[in-house]
């Protein structure tokens, strides 16, 4: 009977999560489960709602002001965080206030106010395509993983994929005699990308010289393109461990991530002609209003030419 008293005294000492925690929990399994969001999306709204989280510090949404969110995001601002961030922490509350009118939690969505930040006020690194072919090579022949890591940033370049796209990518997915590989992007939405005699190249030498020993460590025949060294899926992480690292001996900026790839494979596309739509298609963006970004890095750099070059500049 004692052990009995203890036992339920222990279950009543537990501490209950507050509404706005279960609120958010719900509403993340909501994103995963009925929206069929990629986990790196519904990870980084699930970070973003638990901010929001501490700084209600125990206050229900219901009883929130304009004023006050717009204080929240104030504080996003004396955090420093970039303004896309901040833009995404805004598209976050957007969200989960829509998901809690669904509920009958809410009658208005306060969010829909909240203006988002210009994400025009910063411009994405760049590389030219001199300092990307630096990039390219800096792979050396000493490198244990040099052919899979050539191959790694070859594709990163060619196709404008995201490093969790290069993470997941299976080696079914490359069709190397066509010229192109397929990409699955967020919500699993899948792309076809055209592949460049480089980075053809380079993932020919990769499967036929260095991913078989790659394969073998885990024991049986992997289904992902680009292995770890104990043959398993390398992780997205390191993907960017392995960027900063090449990024670094080539002499570049210590900003440079696998989205600055991104970034230059969009702009040098714009910049040799290719439509916006097409890219668009190329990177996998829903709208067309976050590929012309990349419009206006290229018009910095024009203004910078005419600015040089021009005799009434």
């Amino acid at each position: 009977m004692a052990r009995q008293r203890r036992t339920l005294f222990s279950k009543q000492a537990e501490p209950q999560p507050e509404p706005a925690q279960q609120r958010i929990e719900t509403f993340v399994d909501y994103l995963r489960s009925e929206c069929r969001l990629s986990e790196h999306t519904v990870e980084a709204y699930g970070r973003d709602l638990r901010r929001f989280q501490g700084w209600l510090a125990g206050r229900h949404v219901r009883s929130l002001q304009l004023s006050e969110l717009s204080d929240f995001v104030g504080m996003l601002k004396d955090l420093k965080l970039a303004p896309s961030s901040i833009a995404r922490h805004i598209v976050s509350l957007r969200m989960f206030f829509r998901y809690l009118q669904l509920e009958g939690v809410l009658t208005d969505n306060l969010a829909e106010l909240l203006g988002s930040p210009k994400l025009w006020e910063r411009v994405p690194e760049v590389l030219s395509p001199q300092r990307v072919e630096r990039f390219l090579h800096a792979p050396r022949a000493n490198d244990p993983f040099r052919l899979r890591d050539r191959a790694l940033l070859e594709l990163l370049y060619a196709t404008g994929c995201r490093a969790s796209e290069l993470s997941n990518m299976k080696v079914r997915d490359v069709h190397l005699a066509d010229a192109y590989c397929l990409c699955h992007g967020k919500g699993d939405k899948q792309r076809l990308t055209p592949l460049g005699e480089p980075a053809i190249a380079a993932v020919q030498e990769y499967l036929a010289q260095q991913r078989p020993d790659l394969a073998a460590a885990a024991g049986s025949e992997p289904a992902w393109l680009i292995l770890s060294r104990t043959g398993r899926r390398l992780r997205r992480e390191a993907i960017w461990e392995i960027v900063k690292k090449y990024a670094a001996r080539a002499g570049l900026p210590t900003a440079i991530s696998p989205h600055s790839l991104r970034h230059s494979f969009a702009t040098h596309l714009l910049a040799g002609g290719a439509d916006l739509r097409q890219v668009q298609e190329m990177l996998g963006h829903a709208s067309i209003a976050t590929t012309q970004i990349y419009t206006h890095v290229d018009q910095s750099r024009l203004k910078k030419i005419h600015a040089q070059f021009h005799p009434r500049a």
